[in-house]
């Protein structure tokens, strides 16, 4: 296979690219991560089984989207197809390091540069997926019914079908417009799975993201999740807020973002997740 992947790699870079050695590196719990190593230098392999290409192909969409946005960087997007029966991704392989103030600072000014990337509607050109779950991305121009349909809406249903019984949703779901009654967002870009496993500092100190589940929303909900597990520290929301300062609803809106992600994870994992989900609910139910 990693002669194949070789073979690929010097067909559409236009390289002759030789086959050395490969290892096994961390790129979490989805898809099996590798350095590849050649001849003229190294590269990042995600693998995975056929059925997943459309998950890679997702991915590439999101990572040209936020190079094209010219604020952070991000690995270049470099082949994906199937190769001996697997699905393959191949991105720029970026030697990464402990991030210190300075990158943390710069990492929220050039979020806050890729949050003014707007469009005229919510949503994407294609669906992705937010870890392994497919997230639908259904154009919209009302964030708020793009929200409750493809966000909200869409991870009960899915909690459901897991046996996750939770009690609010309806009214939740029917009430959210409270919540937006003196904020309006832009369609902003968003990383979309922005927590401290996908963000890094190359040899430089500069920030890198990574691993997008990219789509056009209220830049909110990046800098929620950026909270649910922590690793962001006050200078990256100090420099963000300088430079794109926040709603001050964000306080209890956050609540709503991560909601989303709470449910994703029970999805996923289970656990404590559906107790956490159920309680933010009626946090939010006690706002109205």
């Amino acid at each position: 296979m990693w002669t194949q992947i070789c073979e690929r790699l010097s067909a559409t870079l236009g390289n002759n690219y030789t086959y050395q050695h490969h290892k096994s590196v961390a790129g979490g719990c989805i898809n099996r991560s590798y350095r590849l190593e050649t001849n003229s230098g190294c590269f990042f392999v995600k693998t995975n089984s056929a059925k997943s290409l459309d998950l890679f192909k997702a991915e590439t969409k999101g990572l040209e989207a936020i190079r094209n946005s010219k604020s952070v960087r991000c690995p270049h997007f470099l082949y994906y197809g199937i190769v001996q029966g697997n699905s393959v991704l191949v991105i720029e392989y970026i030697s990464m390091k402990k991030g210190n103030d300075y990158g943390m600072q710069l990492l929220g000014q050039q979020l806050a540069l890729m949050h003014q990337t707007t469009q005229d509607y919510f949503g994407l050109a294609i669906d992705n997926h937010i870890g392994e779950t497919p997230q639908p991305n259904t154009p919209d121009n009302n964030w708020v019914t793009f929200f409750k349909k493809h966000r909200l809406s869409h991870q009960f249903n899915l909690c459901q079908r897991k046996g996750l019984a939770i009690q609010g949703t309806q009214k939740l779901i029917e009430n959210l417009e409270y919540f937006f009654a003196d904020y309006t967002p832009a369609p902003s870009l968003l990383h979309g799975d922005l927590w401290g496993g996908n963000i890094g500092f190359d040899s430089d100190g500069s920030p890198v993201i990574f691993d997008p589940a990219c789509y056009f929303g209220d830049r909110e909900a990046d800098l929620a999740f950026t909270e649910m597990f922590g690793g962001f520290t006050r200078a990256f929301y100090e420099s963000y807020s300088k430079d794109y300062p926040l709603d001050s609803g964000y306080v209890v809106r956050k609540r709503i973002y991560n909601l989303y992600h709470e449910l994703n994870h029970y999805y996923l994992f289970g656990g404590g997740y559906g107790i956490q989900a159920q309680e933010t609910i009626h946090f939010l139910l006690k706002q109205i």
